[in-house]
Order: C-alpha cells, then structure tokens, then sequence
C-alpha cells in the first residue's frame, strides 16, 4: 500500500455548493438561492462541538431556571431599598436628638431590662453618633426561630422608645423582605429556591460570555454586542438587548451568585468546609477566661491597669459585684477598654455568659473600610485578655465578609445599592428578552399554541473525547459540592435522552 502523501499546513476551505435552482416561476423566471458557505469554526473543531451544547444548556437552564432567577431578581431589587425604608418607618426608635452627656451605658441597659423583665440579655449595641439610639437585645420566649426582642434607648435620658422583634441586627421591614428573598416566607424549604437560582445563575453568565466570545463578528458586529443595536428588528434586536445588557453585568452577576452560596443551605455547607480546610475560617476571639496569675496580653502588648492599679474602675467609681459575687467591672468599663484598645464606630457588646468568660467587644462597621476587630475583656479586671484584628484575618475570611457586604447593600452605603438595584433590573430584563426570543422562534404556521424550538440535540457527540471527559467530570465534581446544580443538571440529561429515544422510535415505526 503506497504511503498517503502528508496534510498541507493550510486547512483547505471546502468549495461551496452550487446554487440549486428552484422550478420556473408563472413568469419564466428563476430565482437562484446564494451558496451555503460552512460556519466559522466548523463541527471539525472543538468549539464547533461546544458551541451547539452550550447553547442547548444555556437554553433550557434559561427556560427551567428562569422562573427562580425571575423571583430573586424582583425580590432582591425590593431589598435593596431597606436601609431607606428602617430610616424612616423606625425613625422613633433609631434616632433622638442630643442633650447634654449621656448617661451611662449600665443604667440604659438596667431601663432595657426593666421594660423586658421576662428576656434573658444577649448584647448591647453603642451607636456611633450622638443621634443614634442603644439597642439592648434580648432572648425571649415565644419568639420565631433565629428572632430576638430589641429595646431602643435613649441614651441621654434611658427612656425607652419601643421594642421591636429583629433578625439578627436587621428591623421587622427588613427582616420580612430578608426572609421574601432568602426563601420566600417558607421556612428551610423555601431557601431552596434562592439556592436553586445562586446555584445555576453563574452558569447563565458563564455560558452566555462563552456564546459571545466564541460568535464570528466584525468591528460592526463586535460594537453591536458591546453596544445594542438600534437598527436591528424583531429576534436580532431582542438578542442584541440580551447580550450587551449580559456581558455588562456579568461581573456583577457572578459576584451575586458566588455569595449568595456561601450561606445557602446545602452548598454553603460544602463552601464552608472548603473554606475550613484552606484556613480561610473567620476567626474569632475567646471567651475563655486565663488562669490564675497566667495572665493574657492585652492589646498594647502587656496587662492592663486600672485606675487604682489593679482592676478597671466601674462607671461610678467602684467595681460591682456579679450575680453569683465575683466582681464585675461592668459594661461601661469593658467598652472604655475597649475604645482604649483601638475600636471605634458602632460597638456590639456581648455579656460573659457565666464567671468563667469574658465580654466580648466588636466593631460592626460592615462599609468601606470595614472595621470589625474585637476584644474579650476580663470582668473581674477590665483588662483585654485577647484582640482579634480585621487586619489579620486570613484572605478568604476578608474576602467573605467584603462580598456578602456587599451582597447586602451595605459595602459602599448608597452607591452599592444603586448597583445592586441595577443589576437586579438588567437580570429581570435579561430573563424577559430571553422568553421573548423564545417566543419569536416559535411556528407561525402551526395550529394552535406552539413553543419555539430548542437548540439541536446530540451535539455533545461532536466533541472531542478529550474535551468531553475533563467535561463531565468537573460537571460531576462542581454538582456533588453543588447539589443544586447537579441534581437539576441531571435530570435534564435524562430528560433530554429519554425525549431523543422515544423521537427515533416514533420515527422509526414512522419509516
């Protein structure tokens, strides 16, 4: 057998076919259809077998997945109006105006407990400005799961405003349009939903980027995607739309996503135990009390004094004593030493929980530059016995707390809204022209309701064996850490092949 002469360097283009000529009109005339010129990047190649899959599966997840992006779009755009809504359906309670010194911090709290005697006290947060109410927050029986009882008071007078049931350090408003978002009202079932959505809207993205990037154009053609295009009509206009509107929010989008999972239900779980195992753990300081005469180094770098060199003096000059008698320096002095330590802002104070732990003291300034350092404080003594800095916390730690920040509007105050708010409506328009497209792909001719026809089947046979395999198993390895990308994944495979088979059957019997 002679041996075949060797592959030129230069791919050879494939002639185009001859123009088929269709049957003489009534007139004598004919009309010549224009040559059928193969597609750019050819089933031959690799992307010309990605392509068709990534379109068949940005298709159907859009289609499917789209109801659920839908309702954490609107849902999320609602939300990122709150920090306006509490500024003005609980300006009562959140702001007074000053006069003179306020009183000490004991005795607001000694108010708060008064006016909740049946609550066990959690924390007590310090606003940062002199127009801002103290919260005192408190556990109380009756309560829903995850809720707690905050009274507000004034701190130059101690009369109390009003309580309110919040979440977390969230009011009722923002609580309930907290909770729209998370799981729409539904409990854990629910948070499956916004799980669902977080889980699949970085592959819509992703996916839609890679259809982009991948499409022929010309300089005319790439501004027409960066930029809508204004002469187009009908599908092509909506396309255009959809595409530049997507590849403007992408970043955004898939920053909204990858928070969004790191404390859902099922994928946060997974999330932070692979956080955990990179040492990206958000540390925290103890309440562990030193042993005796073992003392712990306070923040300047050795033990604190008081001002009777030993312990820290209460707010009235004195230490006062526990309930089970040990002495307790109170809350005021544990603040002082805390301020003495470098924090500032809004301080959250949590109370020892027995003799044997400390208070605990932290920023909770969550803007730009976050300042969230911390500090146990020694009842018995005042002396910080431990500090916990932002400063230091591990990178994936900082990264966390920066993006669910600013997943919640509150990373750079009113500008982070005005983004989200954006995004959130390019989301919803996005979703819309995508059922629209679909709609405009739909049979004119056809009898009765009908839908637009997806993307071609089987284009996964025309990719590489070398591509497919590293494929699949990522799509395995991402869907077992993503429960709520797999399952969904899996059962359109089995839907999709179960749909193939029973079409050649029917056609078969057909023939």
């Amino acid at each position: 057998m002679s041996e075949s002469p060797p592959l030129p360097d230069t791919p050879v283009t494939p002639p185009a076919r001859p123009a088929p000529v269709l049957p003489p009109r009534s007139d004598g005339a004919t009309k010549a259809v224009p040559p059928v010129v193969p597609p750019a990047g050819g089933t031959g190649t690799t992307w010309g077998g990605l392509r068709p899959l990534l379109l068949r599966l940005h298709f159907y997840a859009g289609v499917v997945i789209g109801p659920f992006l839908l309702v954490a779009a609107v849902t999320g755009l609602a939300y990122t109006a709150t920090p306006q809504i509490e500024s003005i359906v609980y300006e009562h309670e959140l702001k007074v105006t000053p006069r003179g010194a306020a009183q000490p911090l004991s005795e607001q709290v000694a108010a708060a407990e008064r006016a909740v005697p049946d609550g066990t006290l959690l924390s007590v947060t310090k606003g940062a400005g002199p127009t801002d109410s103290t919260r005192v927050t408190f556990d109380k029986d009756g309560l829903a799961e995850g809720y707690t009882l905050t009274a507000f008071v004034d701190p130059y007078d101690r009369e109390v405003l009003g309580t309110l049931e919040t979440f977390g350090q969230w009011l009722p408003a923002r609580a309930w349009l907290d909770d729209l978002h998370r799981n729409l009202h539904l409990g854990e079932f629910g948070r499956n939903y916004s799980e669902l959505a977080a889980s699949w809207l970085w592959v819509e993205v992703l996916g839609g980027l890679a259809l982009w990037a991948g499409t022929p154009r010309n300089r005319q053609r790439l501004r027409r995607l960066v930029v809508p295009g204004g002469g187009a009509k009908g599908r092509r206009r909506t396309m255009s739309w959809h595409g530049a509107v997507g590849l403007w929010a992408s970043i955004g989008l898939l920053g909204l996503s990858a928070t969004g999972l790191t404390w859902s239900g099922h994928a946060g779980t997974s999330i932070g135990q692979v956080q955990d195992a990179l040492g990206g753990s958000t540390p925290a300081v103890s309440t562990a009390l030193p042993a005796a005469g073992g003392g712990r180094e306070s923040a300047d770098g050795g033990g604190r004094e008081g001002a009777d060199g030993s312990g820290r003096e209460g707010a009235d000059g004195s230490g006062r004593e526990g309930a089970d008698g040990t002495k307790d320096v109170g809350i005021d002095a544990a603040v002082a030493s805390a301020h003495d330590a470098g924090l500032r802002g809004v301080l959250v104070v949590t109370p020892p929980a027995d003799a044997g732990t400390a208070y605990v003291v932290k920023e909770n300034t969550r803007s730009w530059p976050v300042r969230q350092d911390s500090v146990a404080v020694a009842p018995a003594t005042g002396e910080v016995t431990q500090t916990q800095r932002f400063d230091d916390f591990p990178v994936l730690a900082k990264l966390t707390s920066w993006g669910i920040n600013a997943h919640m509007g509150l990373l750079f105050g009113l500008v982070n809204q005005i983004v989200l708010a954006l995004l959130a409506i390019g989301l919803i328009a996005m979703i819309l022209w995508g059922y629209r497209m679909w709609w405009l792909r739909r049979p004119t001719r056809s009898e009765g309701l009908a839908l637009g026809r997806a993307p071609a089947r089987g284009a996964w046979r025309r990719i590489p064996g070398r591509v497919l395999a590293p494929a699949v198993v990522l799509a395995a390895v991402v869907g077992y850490y993503l429960p709520l990308f797999g399952l969904p994944l899996l059962v359109f495979l089995v839907v999709d092949v179960t749909v193939g088979v029973v079409r050649r059957r029917r056609a078969g019997v057909a023939a």
